[in-house]
């Protein structure tokens, strides 16, 4: 998909609470990223209708300094019944600052919203 860029918005109720949800894993670099989620903002959609969104923090930024962009948590996303629907994934910037969030689904129909908190199985890889 590509992204389509929106007018910069702080992030929704929705969005906030997954992203807290996730960070709230312990992991290098978690405390950081999670000192961001006040100054970060959403700067594009993945796609029309998709919840995947691209993430900028504003100045000033304290860096998170991880290895990898991607933050290393699975966050299975299970329905109530506990089928398997997809993760989420968290993307850094360099490792430095939130870039994005993106719900890697498995079903046949696009999401049409993020998944509640309780949803959500977080474990640290």
């Amino acid at each position: 998909m590509s992204r389509l860029p929106i007018e910069r918005r702080p992030l929704t109720v929705s969005e906030r609470a997954v992203l807290e949800h996730i960070l709230a894993a312990d992991f290098a670099g978690a405390y950081e990223l999670r000192g961001q989620l006040d100054r970060t903002d959403v700067v594009a959609r993945w796609g029309p209708g998709s919840v995947s969104v691209d993430l900028r923090v504003r100045e000033p930024v304290r860096c998170a300094a991880m290895p990898s962009e991607l933050v290393p948590v699975d966050a299975h996303v299970h329905d109530r019944y506990g089928e398997y629907l997809g993760e989420l994934l968290v993307w850094t910037d360099k490792g430095a600052s939130l870039a994005a969030l993106e719900y890697a689904w498995i079903t046949d129909e696009m999401p049409e919203s993020l998944p509640s908190t309780d949803q959500v199985l977080v474990t640290v890889r």
